[in-house]
């Protein structure tokens, strides 16, 4: 079988060299989406940083120039607000992302995520593991998506697109996008939990440290178009563990965790969450799933520097927005907040 990349040194030259080329395009999407990569990678961000601060000042004064004028803006919506927040917060204060440890925990401050649009992660939850595809919402159907797609083709007799993340926050963090065109809503079937699985053990050969997430609807799914994120990682998540009861050690995690080794039994764990109306988050990790049932979202308060607990939170990988709140957070306040997602 042929895969798509042949090691990875490979997909690391592919993925940043397609954030050159994403630059040269001078338009907002693309320039959001590099800046955004680019602060997540302090090498790429001081390679990238003179090209971008040059595209920012072309761009506000175009819009400044569009604006006086009464000319129409040519941008997504979505792209303009957050140019005004850059705007608003200036281009030599915008802050790379930092990671550091608290006892069992990974807290990342990312200032450039703050400022994406919620999507239907604000979505207040009907009880139900799905809702139909709605064309006029966000997807990646969408005709400005077309730029920020990274790799496009098929795999496994299934025709697969995988983009770049334009918020991201792990490590070369993509989204893996099955069947873009038939427009299938956030709820994973039976097929595709089987074919991501296999996906990952074929790309693993190859890209070690490969891992693919998945947000149940209900669980922050910020698209209702179905995808799963995928990263690479530079360590292992807090979620791995071997001190956890998931993984054969003798403390208990904050939330309900299973791990399951064999994809048939997953699937009958996942497929009980969704007769359940049960929204869960998953990390598929090479021959293992980490199966994360969880508290729905909207009934659990969210913090004012957290836009709500996803995947990454509930494996221990908290982003937090606020810089102050990065610094002072304890190992007691991330169980805390973490156990109150549990069922």
């Amino acid at each position: 079988m042929n895969l798509p990349f042949t090691s990875i040194e490979q997909f690391h030259q592919q993925f940043n060299q397609g954030l050159y080329q994403l630059i040269e395009k001078n338009q907002l999407g693309p320039f959001i989406l590099c800046l955004a990569n680019a602060t997540n990678d302090k090498q790429l961000f001081s390679q990238l940083e003179s090209a971008l601060k040059i595209q920012f000042q072309q761009l506000l004064k175009n819009y400044q120039k569009n604006l006086k004028s009464g000319k129409l803006i040519n941008a997504v919506e979505e792209d303009l607000q957050v140019f005004l927040k850059l705007h608003a917060l200036g281009f030599d204060s915008i802050n790379l992302t930092q990671q550091r440890h608290e006892s069992d925990w990974l807290c990342q401050f990312n200032q450039l995520r703050s400022f994406r649009p919620q999507r239907i992660s604000a979505f207040e939850h009907n009880e139900k593991m799905s809702t139909p595809f709605v064309e006029s919402q966000f997807h990646f159907n969408k005709p400005f998506m077309a730029k920020e797609c990274f790799w496009s083709g098929e795999y496994n007799g299934q025709a697969m697109d995988v983009f770049y993340n334009k918020y991201p926050f792990a490590d070369y963090h993509v989204l893996l996008v099955p069947q873009r065109e038939k427009c299938l809503p956030q709820m994973l079937t039976e097929r595709m939990h089987y074919y991501v699985w296999q996906l990952l053990l074929d790309w693993t050969a190859v890209l070690p440290g490969l891992s693919v997430a998945y947000n149940s609807y209900g669980a922050y799914a910020s698209v209702n178009h179905l995808h799963f994120q995928m990263f690479i990682q530079s360590a292992e998540l807090p979620i791995s563990s071997l001190k956890w009861c998931h993984n054969g050690g003798d403390v208990e995690y904050p939330v309900k965790v299973l791990t399951s080794f064999d994809s048939k039994d997953s699937w009958r764990i996942i497929a009980d969450l969704h007769v359940q109306n049960q929204p869960y988050n998953l990390l598929f990790i090479e021959n293992k799933v980490y199966i994360i049932a969880r508290k729905v979202q909207g009934s659990v308060d969210v913090p004012e520097w957290s836009s709500g607990f996803t995947w990454s939170e509930l494996c221990g990988a908290v982003l937090l927005f606020n810089k102050d709140a990065y610094e002072k957070i304890s190992d007691k306040e991330i169980y805390r907040y973490l156990n109150m997602h549990s069922v």
